[in-house]
Protein backbone atom coordinates (compact mmCIF):
# COMPACT_ATOMS: atom_id res chain seq x y z
CA UNK A 1 0.00 0.00 0.00
CA UNK A 2 1.41 3.51 -0.72
CA UNK A 3 1.92 6.29 1.56
CA UNK A 4 2.74 9.83 1.26
CA UNK A 5 4.99 10.17 4.71
CA UNK A 6 7.91 12.35 6.00
CA UNK A 7 8.24 15.88 8.06
CA UNK A 8 6.36 17.74 4.79
CA UNK A 9 3.62 17.82 7.05
CA UNK A 10 5.61 18.88 9.90
CA UNK A 11 7.49 22.06 8.19
CA UNK A 12 6.70 22.44 4.92
CA UNK A 13 9.33 25.64 5.07
CA UNK A 14 12.40 23.79 5.60
CA UNK A 15 15.83 25.02 4.26
CA UNK A 16 18.89 22.94 4.48
CA UNK A 17 22.25 23.99 4.63
CA UNK A 18 23.15 21.96 1.44
CA UNK A 19 22.71 18.56 0.11
CA UNK A 20 24.63 16.67 3.17
CA UNK A 21 21.90 17.93 5.52
CA UNK A 22 19.12 16.69 3.55
CA UNK A 23 20.72 13.17 3.26
CA UNK A 24 20.62 13.26 7.17
CA UNK A 25 17.07 14.26 7.39
CA UNK A 26 15.93 12.00 5.25
CA UNK A 27 17.63 9.19 6.85
CA UNK A 28 16.53 9.98 10.04
CA UNK A 29 13.03 9.88 8.32
CA UNK A 30 13.92 6.43 6.59
CA UNK A 31 15.37 4.99 10.26
CA UNK A 32 12.97 2.10 9.94
CA UNK A 33 14.85 0.47 7.08
CA UNK A 34 17.90 0.62 8.68
CA UNK A 35 19.50 -3.03 9.30
CA UNK A 36 17.13 -4.64 6.93
CA UNK A 37 18.23 -6.11 2.62
CA UNK A 38 18.16 -2.27 1.30
CA UNK A 39 20.17 -0.58 -2.08
CA UNK A 40 20.43 3.26 -1.93
CA UNK A 41 20.21 4.80 -5.69
CA UNK A 42 21.15 8.07 -5.65
CA UNK A 43 19.79 9.98 -9.35
CA UNK A 44 22.75 11.82 -10.52
CA UNK A 45 23.80 13.87 -9.85
CA UNK A 46 22.41 15.92 -7.28
CA UNK A 47 20.98 12.89 -5.85
CA UNK A 48 23.85 11.45 -5.04
CA UNK A 49 25.69 13.45 -2.08
CA UNK A 50 21.66 13.34 -0.64
CA UNK A 51 21.67 9.64 -0.92
CA UNK A 52 25.34 9.18 0.70
CA UNK A 53 24.02 10.43 3.37
CA UNK A 54 21.17 8.05 3.43
CA UNK A 55 23.24 4.74 2.68
CA UNK A 56 25.43 5.57 5.45
CA UNK A 57 22.88 6.43 7.96
CA UNK A 58 21.08 2.85 6.74
CA UNK A 59 24.65 0.91 6.62
CA UNK A 60 23.31 0.41 3.33
CA UNK A 61 25.62 -0.05 0.00
CA UNK A 62 25.17 3.04 -2.43
CA UNK A 63 24.93 3.05 -6.27
CA UNK A 64 24.14 5.39 -8.81
CA UNK A 65 21.11 5.64 -10.82
CA UNK A 66 20.52 7.74 -13.92
CA UNK A 67 17.57 9.72 -15.76
CA UNK A 68 17.67 11.34 -18.67
CA UNK A 69 15.16 14.09 -20.05
CA UNK A 70 13.54 13.81 -23.66
CA UNK A 71 13.72 17.17 -24.95
CA UNK A 72 11.20 18.26 -27.36
CA UNK A 73 13.07 19.19 -30.58
CA UNK A 74 14.15 22.35 -31.40
CA UNK A 75 13.42 22.74 -27.54
CA UNK A 76 14.89 20.55 -25.84
CA UNK A 77 14.45 22.02 -22.14
CA UNK A 78 10.82 21.21 -22.67
CA UNK A 79 10.60 17.64 -21.62
CA UNK A 80 7.97 15.43 -23.15
CA UNK A 81 9.06 12.71 -20.69
CA UNK A 82 11.65 11.16 -19.09
CA UNK A 83 14.18 7.99 -19.49
CA UNK A 84 15.59 5.71 -16.89
CA UNK A 85 18.49 3.33 -16.57
CA UNK A 86 17.13 -0.21 -17.24
CA UNK A 87 14.40 1.18 -19.76
CA UNK A 88 12.33 3.43 -17.40
CA UNK A 89 10.41 5.43 -19.80
CA UNK A 90 7.71 8.28 -18.81
CA UNK A 91 5.89 9.91 -21.50
CA UNK A 92 3.46 13.17 -21.57
CA UNK A 93 1.46 12.08 -23.97
CA UNK A 94 -0.51 15.67 -23.91
CA UNK A 95 2.22 17.36 -24.57
CA UNK A 96 2.68 15.53 -27.68
CA UNK A 97 -0.35 16.13 -28.82
CA UNK A 98 -0.14 19.32 -28.09
CA UNK A 99 2.91 20.22 -30.15
CA UNK A 100 2.24 17.61 -32.69
CA UNK A 101 5.35 15.71 -31.97
CA UNK A 102 5.51 11.93 -34.00
CA UNK A 103 6.83 8.92 -32.28
CA UNK A 104 8.60 8.73 -34.81
CA UNK A 105 10.50 12.14 -33.04
CA UNK A 106 9.95 10.21 -29.85
CA UNK A 107 11.79 7.39 -30.59
CA UNK A 108 14.72 8.90 -31.51
CA UNK A 109 15.01 11.00 -28.53
CA UNK A 110 14.83 7.71 -26.71
CA UNK A 111 17.64 6.07 -28.59
CA UNK A 112 19.82 9.37 -28.16
CA UNK A 113 19.42 9.46 -24.51
CA UNK A 114 19.90 5.75 -23.79
CA UNK A 115 23.34 6.06 -25.19
CA UNK A 116 24.47 9.17 -23.13
CA UNK A 117 22.83 7.17 -20.17
CA UNK A 118 25.40 4.32 -21.18
CA UNK A 119 28.40 6.64 -21.62
CA UNK A 120 28.04 8.57 -18.45
CA UNK A 121 27.02 4.80 -16.49
CA UNK A 122 30.68 3.72 -17.99
CA UNK A 123 31.81 6.97 -16.71
CA UNK A 124 30.53 6.84 -13.27
CA UNK A 125 30.79 3.05 -13.30
CA UNK A 126 33.34 1.61 -15.14
CA UNK A 127 33.57 -2.15 -15.51
CA UNK A 128 31.63 -2.51 -12.57
CA UNK A 129 27.87 -4.35 -12.89
CA UNK A 130 24.62 -2.16 -11.91
CA UNK A 131 23.16 -3.80 -7.97
CA UNK A 132 21.00 -6.86 -8.60
CA UNK A 133 17.48 -5.44 -6.81
CA UNK A 134 15.72 -8.28 -7.05
CA UNK A 135 13.42 -9.06 -3.49
CA UNK A 136 15.35 -5.95 -1.69
CA UNK A 137 14.53 -2.95 -0.92
CA UNK A 138 15.43 0.09 -3.03
CA UNK A 139 15.28 3.75 -1.44
CA UNK A 140 16.13 6.44 -4.43
CA UNK A 141 17.10 9.56 -3.65
CA UNK A 142 17.33 12.95 -5.73
CA UNK A 143 17.95 16.06 -4.36
CA UNK A 144 14.38 17.26 -5.07
CA UNK A 145 11.60 16.84 -7.58
CA UNK A 146 9.90 19.44 -9.63
CA UNK A 147 7.20 17.67 -12.08
CA UNK A 148 8.24 14.21 -10.68
CA UNK A 149 8.44 12.84 -14.31
CA UNK A 150 12.11 11.44 -14.04
CA UNK A 151 11.36 10.24 -10.27
CA UNK A 152 8.62 8.19 -11.82
CA UNK A 153 10.90 7.01 -14.70
CA UNK A 154 12.88 5.70 -12.22
CA UNK A 155 10.60 3.93 -10.06
CA UNK A 156 8.89 2.44 -12.65
CA UNK A 157 11.89 1.37 -14.05
CA UNK A 158 13.75 -0.01 -10.91
CA UNK A 159 9.71 -1.78 -10.47
CA UNK A 160 10.55 -3.92 -13.51
CA UNK A 161 13.29 -5.56 -11.71
CA UNK A 162 11.22 -7.01 -8.72
CA UNK A 163 12.23 -5.51 -6.13
CA UNK A 164 10.82 -6.11 -2.15
CA UNK A 165 9.84 -2.52 -1.82
CA UNK A 166 10.39 0.66 -3.91
CA UNK A 167 10.97 3.78 -2.09
CA UNK A 168 11.39 7.12 -3.00
CA UNK A 169 13.13 9.91 -0.54
CA UNK A 170 13.58 13.51 -1.56
CA UNK A 171 14.47 16.48 0.33
CA UNK A 172 11.81 18.85 -1.48
CA UNK A 173 9.11 19.20 -4.10
CA UNK A 174 5.47 19.64 -4.84
CA UNK A 175 2.79 18.32 -2.59
CA UNK A 176 0.99 17.66 -5.49
CA UNK A 177 4.22 15.53 -7.39
CA UNK A 178 4.67 14.07 -4.05
CA UNK A 179 1.25 12.23 -4.06
CA UNK A 180 1.57 11.39 -8.07
CA UNK A 181 4.58 9.50 -7.08
CA UNK A 182 2.86 7.69 -3.83
CA UNK A 183 0.08 6.26 -6.36
CA UNK A 184 3.29 4.14 -7.71
CA UNK A 185 6.12 3.61 -5.17
CA UNK A 186 5.13 1.95 -1.92
CA UNK A 187 6.63 4.67 0.02
CA UNK A 188 7.07 8.32 -0.32
CA UNK A 189 9.13 10.83 2.03
CA UNK A 190 9.27 14.39 1.17
CA UNK A 191 10.66 16.37 3.73
CA UNK A 192 9.65 19.58 2.68
CA UNK A 193 6.65 20.99 0.28
CA UNK A 194 6.71 24.44 -0.13
CA UNK A 195 3.01 25.96 -0.23
CA UNK A 196 4.60 28.29 -2.99
CA UNK A 197 7.30 25.81 -4.53
CA UNK A 198 9.23 27.18 -7.62
CA UNK A 199 12.63 25.31 -7.94
CA UNK A 200 14.51 22.77 -5.94
CA UNK A 201 16.94 25.09 -5.08
CA UNK A 202 14.95 27.53 -3.41
CA UNK A 203 15.19 25.83 -0.39
CA UNK A 204 19.09 24.95 -0.15
CA UNK A 205 21.60 27.40 0.96
CA UNK A 206 24.28 25.73 -0.91
CA UNK A 207 22.85 24.49 -4.23
CA UNK A 208 26.40 23.89 -6.27
CA UNK A 209 26.45 22.31 -9.70
CA UNK A 210 27.27 18.86 -8.62
CA UNK A 211 30.18 17.65 -10.83
CA UNK A 212 31.17 14.03 -12.59
CA UNK A 213 34.45 13.98 -10.33
CA UNK A 214 31.97 14.29 -6.91
CA UNK A 215 30.03 11.29 -7.75
CA UNK A 216 32.92 9.35 -8.63
CA UNK A 217 34.41 10.10 -5.10
CA UNK A 218 31.34 9.64 -3.59
CA UNK A 219 30.61 6.45 -5.14
CA UNK A 220 34.21 5.10 -4.12
CA UNK A 221 33.38 5.97 -0.63
CA UNK A 222 32.15 3.34 1.77
CA UNK A 223 29.08 3.97 3.11
CA UNK A 224 28.62 0.61 5.78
Amino acid sequence: MSRWSGIARRDSRRIFRDRREAGEVLAEELAAYRGRDVVVLGLARGGVPVGWQVAHALHAPLDVFLVRKLGVPQWEELAMGALASGGGVVVNDDLMRSLGITNDALQRAIARETEELRRREQAYRGDRPPPDLADRIVILVDDGIATGASMLAAVRAVRAQNPARVVVAVPVGPASACHELAREADDVVCASTPPNFEAVGQVFEDFHQVTDDEVRELLATPTV
